[in-house]
């Protein structure tokens, strides 16, 4: 028997938030092959001048990612951001403790700031505060950001680059909560050498569009968690503008209704977050609101054995290339759906990573590039998914699950562009069995037409798109759904993604 219709109303006088462009952003890490021939290939067939790789450029671009944080993750721990500047040839080849790989070097600082002008993306460039500290902070900031006239600056300018970086956005730091990072701390050490580092990186740059990013719990799991956030803003609360988030997701012991549930698990810990957030604000007696940097965040199968032989020390070993079937991109488009509901606190979110490594694209060396499954809903919700995200209170038929109790099959979110009126909705089905009717209220909105309702489904929920098969799943237009007296009417496929565009 099919389930009975889930409902919502929508009015633009209730709204959760503005879309921050940076919501889009992504990674890229010194991890297995996302930079080397991911990224960067200069033997590539297609390759361009500077190595990069120019379908792996297209794809970026299609895919819409903004703001770009780099060079870790757990690698940031132990770089030494001198070693990635210069002429490539000069450049030290240095052991990673963190991947247990060989760093060439031969990516470095001016080459992800080159690709990012070509993809149109920001910096978000991390700085070592495992191994290093404040001393290090500043002269990286100086090289990337003083126009000229001293030592640092003038030495960017003789390895090629006149103009600044232009850098605005940093974290201070990576997941230095964990005892596998270079260089862990506890809260107190760290909250203090993060307050440190801002105080001297604000005294070298006082504008105000420089922002900051301390680093929260590596996971809501940990037993620091939320402890861990209070210490650290206590020492930082007035300095930074952000405490990060991170969080993965995988399926557990065959327990795929609890997967698909994985966006309750990321809206809590949210919700978490900002509490405490407050919480320390409130005890300071600060009008200052911190938000929140969800700048790790993905499907990854942590405990899935790796069909690749790696040995130690490897240059570019073929580690988490996770292929992701259509199930993971439903998890995927919920996890994004997440984050827009929270649109007024979240204002960055990097999905980690871009290309190879747990990432919406995939290349060969020499080869191909193509769109995983997951690369859809992500290109959908960054060109869609721009203006204010609208209230959503759903009922919703449910269902039990093992880790989070009972669910709604529905999840869902709806973003407004105010200057066009369009209203595009995001909506998942979380049953893998059964189509779900869906009524959405359009109050106050001036919406009379169904431009696509899109759907990415199939009849194999483990379908994945690989080099030989790269189209293998696809979103595919549904007919059917319409407006009528003021209400919008779909059906959601059986554990399907959508998105429904209303102008």
């Amino acid at each position: 028997m099919s389930p009975r219709t889930a409902r919502f109303a929508l009015d633009p006088a209730f709204a959760v938030g503005e879309v921050d462009p940076r919501l889009f952003g992504s990674f890229v890490e010194h991890l297995g092959r996302c930079v080397y021939t991911g990224i960067y290939e200069p033997g590539h067939p297609g390759a361009d001048a500077e190595g990069l790789r120019q379908d792996v450029l297209d794809l970026v671009r299609e895919l819409g990612t903004t703001a770009i944080r780099y060079p870790g993750g757990n690698f940031v721990s132990g770089y030494k951001w001198e070693d990635s500047v210069g002429p490539r040839d000069e450049r030290p080849r240095r052991l990673d403790l963190a991947w247990r790989s060989t760093e060439t070097n031969r990516f470095g600082l001016s080459e992800y700031i080159d690709f990012l002008r070509k993809v149109g993306g920001e910096p978000l460039l991390a700085v070592n505060l495992g191994t290093r500290g404040v001393q290090e902070a500043l002269e990286l900031q100086e090289y990337a950001n003083h126009p000229g006239g001293t030592a640092l600056s003038d030495l960017r300018v003789s390895h090629g680059d006149k103009d600044p970086f232009g850098i605005r956005l940093w974290c201070l730091g990576n997941e230095v909560d964990g005892d596998w990072q270079t260089g862990h701390k506890t809260a107190e050490e760290y909250g203090r050498l993060a307050a440190e580092t801002a105080r001297a990186m604000r005294q070298q740059d006082w504008r105000e569009d420089l922002k900051l990013v301390a680093c929260g719990s590596s996971g809501q799991g940990m037993d620091t968690f939320a402890a861990w956030e209070s210490t650290v803003l206590q020492h930082t609360y007035d300095l930074v503008d952000y405490i990060s988030l991170h969080a993965y997701y995988e399926e557990h012991d065959g327990d795929r209704d609890s997967f698909l549930a994985s966006a309750v698990d990321m809206e809590s810990f949210i919700e978490n977050v900002v509490a405490t957030c407050d919480h320390v604000g409130a005890r300071l007696k600060s009008k200052k609101r911190i938000n929140l940097s969800f700048d790790e965040w993905n499907v990854w199968y942590q405990k899935r054995p790796n069909p690749h032989p790696v040995e130690d020390w490897q240059e570019a070993p073929r580690i988490l290339e996770d292929v992701y079937s259509v199930t993971d991109a439903v998890v995927f488009g919920s996890l994004l759906i997440a984050l827009l509901r929270h649109a007024d606190r979240v204002t960055v979110a990097c999905l980690a990573q871009l290309v190879n490594v747990i990432a919406p694209i995939m290349t060969e060396p020499g080869g191909p590039a193509w769109r995983q499954t997951t690369f859809y809903p992500f290109a959908q919700a960054s060109r869609y998914g721009r203006g204010r995200v609208l209230q959503v209170n759903v009922d919703s038929p449910t269902y039990e699950t093992k880790a989070f109790g009972e669910v709604p099959l529905l999840h869902a979110t709806a973003v407004v562009d105010d200057e066009t009126g369009a209203v595009t909705v995001f909506a998942v089905n979380r049953s893998r069995t059964e189509a779900l009717p869906l009524e959405v209220g359009l109050l106050g909105l001036a919406v009379g037409e169904v431009v696509e309702h899109s759907v990415l489904a199939d009849d194999d929920p483990e379908a994945v798109n690989t080099a030989d098969s790269p189209d293998r799943v696809t979103p595919h237009t549904v007919d059917g759904t319409g407006i009528e007296d003021g209400t919008l009417r779909a059906t959601l496929e059986p554990l399907s993604w959508n998105v429904i565009r209303l102008a």
